[in-house]
């Protein structure tokens, strides 16, 4: 539920409103808090740095306002939040990839995956530039993993309807690397222009084009762009923890012969007969090994 009041809901304060609203962008230390159809420019107050919290795009947030103008004085609680972009209570992470140009980096789709799990998001992949190549392979590992797929166009506006029925009454944000059209698909879904960049030939990696975190309205939600990114870090947890947000490697970890598999070197493993029988994508697998080996190494050093 998206926490906004109309202006009929104001109550009168001295020196200003009180009123309820959602950040729908922050820059410099100003933040944008859009309440009823009019969006207000908001320093938050004091307390918050004095209590190291810092508002976030997408927080339902209460003001006081004078004019144009107001101070954010609280943060209600969120059901959720991204560190990697900051943004709070969304409902759907849609993690687009190209099918090619640039080539799909599934360890860094992997990553995010894991992040949206550990922060309660639904996690969507979204496989644009289906003009230039099929990519069934990578639409069936994921599917086998349990996650929704969608596959589009945005130069030939194929199956836009989709991701338009996706996003309806939802906070969505959009990530995945740059160049692989996140702003252009946004631009299609919303109507608004935002600012697109060109791959560059010699690397086929796009312009960081988006520099801030910024909710569109649309379709009785919200949609975000993200800063494209060509790394991430896996979030602070024991290894052991790790099958947990692989659902289809920790779906079959009570098959297994030994408590506590690690999924790797041990007999009898359940996941493993299932990668071999086809039941689970090999690169899902690798990357599982790869991020347990990285976690148990950050954890002796």
């Amino acid at each position: 539920m998206i926490l906004i009041n109309s202006p009929e809901d104001f109550y009168g304060t001295e020196g200003g409103y009180m009123l309820e609203g959602i950040i729908i962008k922050g820059i410099g230390g100003f933040y944008y808090v859009l309440a009823g159809d009019k969006v207000y420019e908001c320093r938050a107050r004091g307390v918050f740095r004095k209590n190291k919290i810092t508002p976030m795009a997408g927080d339902n947030v209460g003001i006081t306002v004078s004019g144009d103008k107001g101070s954010i004085d609280e943060i209600f609680p969120r059901r959720s939040f991204l560190i990697r972009p900051p943004v709070a209570n969304v409902d759907i992470l849609v993690i687009v990839i190209a099918a090619q140009s640039p080539d799909p980096n599934l360890t860094l789709v992997d990553k995010m995956l894991v992040q949206a799990a550990r922060s309660g998001i639904e996690a969507v992949i979204c496989i644009n530039k289906t003009d230039l190549a099929e990519r069934e392979d990578i639409a069936a590992a994921y599917e086998k993993a349990g996650y929704r797929v969608i596959s589009v166009s945005a130069e030939a506006k194929e199956n836009l309807g989709a991701l338009q029925e996706l996003i309806s009454g939802k906070i969505t944000a959009f990530s995945g690397l740059s160049g692989v059209g996140k702003s252009s698909l946004l631009n299609l879904l919303t109507g608004a222009v935002m600012e697109t960049g060109h791959l560059s030939a010699r690397i086929e990696r796009g312009r960081h084009t988006t520099r801030h975190v910024e909710l569109i309205p649309v379709s009785g939600g919200f949609v975000l762009d993200t800063p494209g990114f060509s790394s991430l870090e896996l979030p602070e947890m024991d290894e052991s923890e790790l099958e947990q947000y692989f659902p289809e490697i920790g779906g079959l970890s009570d098959r297994c012969r030994y408590r506590g598999c690690a999924h790797i070197k041990e007999q009898d493993c359940a996941v493993r007969e299932a990668l071999e029988e086809g039941k689970i994508a090999q690169s899902r697998y690798d990357s599982y090994c790869e991020f347990y080996k990285i976690l148990k190494e950050k954890r002796n050093y």
